[in-house]
C-alpha cells in the first residue's frame, strides 16, 4: 500500500473516532451505530455492558443517555497501526457527567478499537472502553437552562432567573411544583417518546374514557388480571370492569377472601404472577422512567416482572422532568392523599415503605403505559 493511501485511510479513521464523540454529545443514536459494523461490538466492562450489533448499540445508547442530566466527553487522538483492510489504534477520553438520580463526577479513559475497511468506509469492528481514573466528587456546575443568559450578560449579584425557566431548573432549585397540574403537550410527547426509546410501549390517549376502552382492547378475555390499588382505575372505572363479571380471572377479589395470616402463601403467589397487572404509578419522568410508591410491597413484584404484560393508566399531572423531582412527587404530593385515603378505608395511615424506579422494559411488549392527556388519581 502506497503512502498516500495509509495517510488517507489514517484520515478517515480518526474522522470515525470524531464523529463517534459527536455523535454521543448530540445524542444521535442511529449515526453511533452506524459508525459500527453491522456485527460490531461496543464493549464497556467497568459499566458494564456490552452491546453487538447496530441495532442494539443503538438501543443501548439509548438507555444509557436516558440516565444524564448532562455529559460532556472530549476524545484525544490516540495511536493508529494500518494492516491493509483492518486496523487497530486507541483513543483517549476525558469526560464529566451528572446522571438525573444526583451522582457526577470525571473520569479518563481509553477506547481500544479495531476497524474494518467497508464499502461505506471504514467502520469500528469493536470499541472497548477502559476507566483509568473515576473522580466521583461532586460536581459543581450545572447545564445552563434553555433561556438562561449568556454568559458575562448579567452582573454580580445579578438573581434574576432567565425568562421562561421551565420545571427542570424548578425541579434542580427545590422550588415549588404544582404536582396536581396536568403536563402541557409537548411534555406529554417527551416523555411518550422517551418511554418508547426504553422499551416500553406507549400510547397518548385523550382521556379515563379512552384508556378504559383500550384496557378492554389489551386484555385478552379469560386472563388472570391484578389490579394494584388505585384512585386512577377507580375513577375511570376500569377496576370495576376488571374485578366484576366473568370476562376476567380478578385477582383482587379473590385475594381480599383469604386470611392473611393463614394464607399468605398464597396470596403472595397469587399477586405476584399474574397474565397481566394493570395499575398505575405514582410519576413518570420525561426521560421516560416510571416512579412506584407503595405501602406494603405487594404490587411491586408484578410491576417489576412477575406478570406476563404490565398496563400502567397515567394522569397528565404525574409527568415530572426527572428521577429527582418525581420523588419530590411522591413525598410531597401522593403521600398525603394516599394517607386521607387509607385512613378513610383502613383507618392508618399510608406510608412509603417501598420505591420501584423502572428505567427501561427489557421484555419488548411487556410494559404498556396508557398516558392521558387529562388529570386523574394522585
Amino acid at each position: 500500500m502506497n503512502d498516500f493511501q495509509q495517510i488517507a485511510d489514517r484520515v478517515e479513521i480518526e474522522a470515525l473516532r470524531t464523529e463517534f464523540t459527536d455523535a454521543v454529545m448530540m445524542r444521535d443514536r442511529a449515526r453511533l451505530a452506524a459508525l459500527f459494523t453491522p456485527d460490531g461490538v461496543l464493549r464497556m466492562p467497568d459499566v458494564p455492558v456490552e452491546f453487538t450489533g447496530r441495532e442494539e448499540i443503538r438501543t443501548g445508547g439509548e438507555r444509557l443517555q436516558s440516565q444524564w442530566d448532562f455529559f460532556v466527553q472530549n476524545s484525544h487522538p490516540g495511536t493508529i497501526r494500518i494492516d491493509g483492510d483492518t486496523a487497530s489504534g486507541r483513543t483517549y477520553m476525558q469526560e464529566i457527567a451528572r446522571l438525573l438520580d444526583g451522582r457526577s463526577g470525571q473520569n479518563f479513559a481509553v477506547y481500544h478499537d479495531t476497524y474494518r475497511r467497508t464499502p461505506e468506509g471504514w467502520k469500528f469492528a469493536e470499541r472497548v472502553y477502559e476507566v483509568r481514573y473515576v473522580d466521583t466528587t461532586p460536581l459543581a456546575g450545572s447545564a445552563p437552562a434553555p433561556d438562561a443568559p449568556a454568559p458575562g450578560s448579567a452582573g454580580p449579584g445579578d438573581a434574576r432567573r432567565a425568562p421562561g425557566a421551565g420545571a427542570a431548573e424548578a425541579s434542580a432549585t427545590g422550588a415549588p411544583v404544582d404536582f396536581a397540574a396536568p403536563a402541557p403537550a409537548e411534555r406529554l410527547d417527551r416523555a411518550v417518546a422517551a418511554l418508547r426509546a426504553n422499551g416500553f410501549t406507549a400510547e397518548l390517549l385523550d382521556d379515563a374514557a379512552a384508556a378504559r376502552a383500550r384496557v378492554k382492547d389489551l386484555v385478552p378475555q379469560g386472563a388472570s388480571v391484578f389490579t394494584g390499588a388505585s384512585e386512577t382505575l377507580r375513577l375511570s372505572g376500569i377496576a370495576e370492569d376488571i374485578e366484576t363479571g366473568d370476562r376476567y380471572e380478578a385477582v383482587r377479589p379473590r385475594v381480599l377472601k383469604l386470611d392473611r395470616a393463614t394464607e399468605f402463601d398464597r396470596i403472595r403467589r397469587l399477586v405476584a404472577t399474574p397474565d397481566v397487572f394493570v395499575a398505575s404509578v405514582a410519576a413518570v419522568t420525561e426521560t421516560g422512567s416510571l416512579v412506584i410508591a407503595s405501602g406494603s410491597g405487594s404490587q411491586l413484584p408484578a410491576s417489576a416482572g412477575g406478570a406476563a404484560r404490565a398496563i400502567w393508566v397515567v394522569g397528565a399531572q404525574k409527568v415530572v422532568p426527572d428521577l429527582a423531582t418525581a420523588l419530590r412527587r411522591v413525598e410531597e404530593h401522593a403521600l398525603a392523599l394516599e394517607t386521607a385515603r387509607a385512613r378513610a378505608v383502613y383507618g392508618q395511615p399510608s406510608a412509603v415503605n417501598r420505591l420501584l424506579v423502572l428505567n427501561a422494559e427489557p421484555r419488548p411488549g411487556r410494559g404498556t403505559v396508557l398516558l392521558l392527556r387529562e388529570a386523574i388519581g394522585f
